[in-house]
């Protein structure tokens, strides 16, 4: 990307001081999904910090992806807790109804894994290529094993669920799948299925296997249905994951209310990352109104330690959630060039030149930076390189350069033919 080109996408909507003499809505609606990446929002409502900033939020729990989606556009709801590839496809046209959407807070990284059935899993165990302990690549190559063996057969391929087409659950699903030798679009089926519904749907036979987000992997693996076989951390540790959406023209014209929405969110994120506050946060994510999961997995998925199944093996994960630290809540554009880099690789568009700008405008870190009052200086990692430091490093060793997107997606073995339309979102 050019540096013309940024400078025109950091200018987009610009953000100015708080403007004292104009009248502003002080009451907010968010739409939220009911998953831990939520927390940042939901502690801002019930430890005060949204009320500290003069904001009174009504937290609205939703179904599905699309329903935010469709009633963020709507004017139904001012912000929304939104998956971070939400924005970028907003912002290129993508879905069937897109409206433009940016995000300038990240609510944090990690929270994801991969969870596949105890029978598949047992028939992974049974090819000799992984054993207690075995990491997430190791697992993706016995799983392409023993889809072989299926094809060998003639047995129907598995049947996988994921979260939303235009997701990080669904490019992380389909990036560990292709790092292991597997063609997510060839040699296995991939659903769209809701979040609090992958354990049911695991348990019934209706899927093999599902990427979402916590704690409903947690939940599968203790009830002994499912096996944790990959971590977000595994496949790219510092991915973005949800963020907070909002319609550009209703960011430009509620200027201050933005400024003490970020400020609230980073004070809550601040918080919640407090190894200390873990108490307090289960007890309101485990709520009805919330969450609604038992509060002993919701502390286990806080704390990072994975019930991998119901046989007692554990796992353990440093920072499984990041809600703050390592600059977790900068909306970093090369972040948002990586996502439409996968929507490439995975026929969801094509790679132009001239739209690069569009798909990077997504994520603002200049609304970041001005409501924070942090420097400019920071702007220089807006565009870095993904991939090249070891916290940084993706499960197959391949490095994202955002100035090179074209090269970088013809270096994948595996990815979509350029001709393969993109599908339906309306789930």
């Amino acid at each position: 990307m050019t540096e013309a080109a940024t400078q025109k996408t950091s200018q987009t909507v610009p953000l100015s001081a708080p403007q004292t003499t104009r009248m502003e809505a002080k009451h907010l609606r968010a739409g939220f999904i009911p998953l831990v990446d939520a927390s940042v929002l939901i502690a801002a409502v019930e430890f005060g910090f949204a009320a500290r900033q003069g904001l009174a939020i009504d937290l609205v729990k939703d179904v599905s992806w699309a329903n935010v989606r469709d009633r963020l556009a709507f004017q139904q709801f001012d912000i929304a807790h939104m998956l971070s590839p939400m924005p970028v496809a907003s912002m290129l046209g993508l879905g069937s109804n897109p409206s433009p959407t940016i995000t300038p807070f990240s609510l944090g990284q990690g929270g994801n894994a991969i969870t596949l059935s105890v029978r598949l899993f047992q028939r992974m165990e049974d090819t000799g290529l992984i054993a207690a302990g075995s990491d997430a690549l190791a697992n993706a190559k016995a799983l392409a094993a023993v889809l072989s063996t299926m094809r060998s057969a003639g047995e129907p391929m598995p049947t996988f669920g994921m979260t939303y087409p235009f997701s990080s659950h669904n490019y992380e699903f389909r990036y560990w799948l292709a790092a292991g030798g597997i063609d997510p679009d060839r040699d296995v089926r991939l659903v769209v299925v809701p979040p609090p519904l992958t354990s049911d749907a695991l348990a019934a036979g209706a899927i093999d296997g599902f990427c979402v987000g916590a704690p409903w992997n947690m939940v599968a693996s203790e009830r002994g249905v499912g096996r944790i076989v990959a971590a977000k951390q595994d496949i790219w540790p510092s991915a973005p994951e949800k963020v907070l959406g909002m319609r550009p023209d209703w960011a430009e014209s509620n200027q201050d209310t933005v400024i003490r929405l970020i400020t609230a969110l980073d004070e809550a994120a601040r918080w919640c990352d407090q190894p200390g506050n873990r108490d307090a946060l289960t007890e309101a994510l485990s709520s009805a109104r919330y969450i609604g999961a038992p509060g002993d997995i919701i502390r286990h998925v806080l704390d990072g330690v994975f019930h991998l199944d119901a046989k007692g093996n554990q796992r353990v994960v440093d920072h499984y959630f990041r809600f703050h630290t390592d600059q977790a809540n900068y909306p970093r554009p090369s972040q948002a060039l990586w996502i439409y880099s996968q929507m490439i690789r995975w026929g969801q568009t094509r790679f132009d030149a001239e739209v690069v700008a569009k798909a990077s405008s997504a994520f603002r870190p200049d609304i970041y930076r001005a409501a924070l009052g942090l420097p400019d200086t920071l702007a220089a990692d807006d565009l870095r390189v993904e991939g090249a430091m070891e916290r940084d490093r993706f499960i197959d060793g391949m490095i994202f350069d955002p100035a090179d997107i074209a090269a970088y997606v013809a270096g994948f073995p595996v990815r979509a033919e350029p001709e393969v339309p993109a599908g339906s979102d309306d789930i």
